[in-house]
């Protein structure tokens, strides 16, 4: 054990972060951190600049920290919004037929004064693998984000793919396509108990 408090031990990490990069060996630097503990601390260094993210009751997106800003969505868009932020682990859009029902009911939520026919055939279009409707909405939440914010705090808020390798036994690789919202969930504020 180190009797060192860890604002000495950061002014240590300091000086020696300096010195490799004096060195130019940014790999080293990079090697010792790992990329795990990089993209904690980009999370870290974006939170001073991204917003809270506000649903309310009605299902308005508000982003707290930008003078209350509305983020205007169509029902739809919202739907598949608030689908994605229910799950922080992510989900491949090939397996979207699995969360149907949620879908639906985020759907039927945001757009009270819809047909339900036309609802849930817009949800059977977007759940369904050979149809192109999710990546279309997809498209439209990040322009949406980034009419309204630069594009690096934007990955945050939009909907973004995240690749997971698996090893199965020896030999077997396969990936898991995940489509997820990047944005910490400390900073997702909720007043409705349904998302």
């Amino acid at each position: 054990m180190t009797d060192r408090t860890p604002e000495e031990i950061a002014v240590e990490l300091s000086l020696l972060v300096r010195e490799l990069v004096a060195a130019g060996r940014n790999d080293l630097l990079l090697r010792s951190i790992g990329v795990s503990v990089l993209e904690k601390l980009r999370i870290e260094a974006a939170k001073s600049r991204l917003s809270r993210l506000l649903i309310t009751k009605d299902y308005k997106i508000i982003l707290v920290d930008y003078d209350h800003k509305e983020v205007e969505m169509t029902p739809v868009h919202k739907a598949v919004y608030l689908l994605f932020l229910n799950h922080p682990e992510g989900i491949e859009f090939k397996n979207l037929s699995e969360y149907r029902d949620e879908l639906l009911g985020y759907y039927m939520a945001t757009a009270k004064l819809m047909d339900k026919q036309t609802i849930t055939e817009s949800v059977d279009m977007l759940v369904n693998p050979l149809n192109n409707s999710i990546n279309e909405k997809c498209s439209r939440i990040k322009s949406i984000f980034l009419n309204m914010m630069d594009q690096y705090s934007a990955n945050y808020y939009i909907i973004s793919g995240h690749t997971q390798k698996h090893f199965a036994g020896s030999s077997k690789i396969w990936y898991e396509r995940l489509k997820i919202i990047k944005i910490p969930r400390e900073l997702v504020i909720i007043e409705s108990k349904t998302v």
